[in-house]
C-alpha cells in the first residue's frame, strides 16, 4: 500500500476516534493492514502536521491541525490557543509564549496554521514557543491579536 494511501487512512482514524498514543495509531494502521513499525507513524505524524490536543475526557489525543484551516474552520486553533496559552513576552522580534506544559507544539502548528502575515514561522518545546515576527513593530500587533483570541469568550 502507498504511503499517500496510509496518510488517508491516518487521517480518517484520527477524525473517527480519540487516538492517545503513536503505538495506538500503529495498532489501528495494522488492523487495516498496514505493516507500520512506530518509527514510520512517527513520521508521519511529523508530515501530517498534526498535533495532539485535549479532548472531551481532558485526555490528548492527535488531531489534524493544518486541515482544519484549509476547511476553512478556525475554531479549533482558537480553542488550542486559548486552552494552551499561559503569558508572551517579546525580545526584539520575537514573541516568546509560555503554555501550560505539553501544549507548546500545538499552540505553534495554530499560529502556522493561522496563516498571519506578520508571523514568519514558529519553534515549539514543550512548555515554550519563539515565534519569529517579520519586524519589531509586528510583534504588538501580534500580542494583540492573543489577547483578544484569549479574551474572547
Amino acid at each position: 500500500m502507498k504511503k499517500n494511501d496510509r496518510h488517508e487512512a491516518i487521517l480518517k482514524i484520527i477524525r473517527e476516534q480519540e487516538v492517545e498514543t503513536q503505538e495506538d495509531l500503529a495498532q489501528e494502521l495494522i488492523v487495516l493492514g498496514y505493516a507500520v513499525t512506530q518509527a514510520t507513524v512517527s513520521r508521519d505524524i511529523r508530515t501530517l502536521h498534526l498535533s495532539k490536543v485535549p479532548g472531551n475526557n481532558g485526555k490528548f489525543h492527535y488531531v489534524a491541525m493544518k486541515s482544519e484551516t484549509s476547511n476553512g474552520s478556525e475554531e479549533r486553533y482558537l480553542r488550542v490557543l486559548k486552552e494552551a496559552f499561559h503569558s508572551m513576552d517579546t525580545a526584539g522580534n520575537l514573541l516568546v509564549i509560555k503554555t501550560v506544559p505539553g501544549m507548546a507544539m500545538a499552540a505553534a502548528a495554530t499560529f502556522d496554521g493561522l496563516g498571519w502575515s506578520e508571523v514568519v514561522g514558529c519553534i515549539a518545546g514543550d512548555d515554550t514557543i519563539f515565534c519569529a515576527i517579520k519586524t519589531v513593530e509586528d510583534v504588538k500587533g501580534v500580542m494583540e491579536k492573543i489577547k483578544n483570541i484569549i479574551l474572547q469568550n
